[in-house]
């Protein structure tokens, strides 16, 4: 079952350094989870003053800077993987360095099999 794994965590609390470690030890738990067949995707974002917000009502497009809801916590990442469970899925999240200063949401990937893969 494909899972995503989005990661919230205040942009302020990280030092350079902490950053780098970071992105150091997430890519060996990409590059652990692809060779078992597991990992499809996964990427930092850019800082919530690079956002941009598009709505649409009553047939008008909105556009606005940064994102929509104000919250302390920033969506800062992702990773999509195909594991068997929720609960391997929990113990990947478990294992990503943010996890330790914010939160991993774990949610489900509705399928789709009518799309091509």
């Amino acid at each position: 079952m494909k899972y995503m794994l989005l990661i919230y965590t205040r942009e302020d609390c990280w030092t350079e350094d902490e950053r780098k470690e970071c992105m150091i030890e997430s890519m060996a738990i990409c590059k652990e989870l692809e060779a078992e067949g597991k990992w499809i995707a996964s990427s930092p974002l850019h800082s919530v003053e690079t956002a941009t917000s598009v709505r649409v009502r009553e047939g008008r497009r909105q556009i606005t800077d940064g994102p929509f809801a104000e919250t302390t916590e920033q969506l800062g990442g992702y990773y999509l993987i195909d594991v068997e469970n929720l609960d391997e899925a929990i113990a990947i999240a478990a294992r990503i360095p943010p996890a330790k200063k914010g939160t991993v949401e774990i949610r489900p990937v509705y399928p789709l099999p009518e799309l091509p893969q």
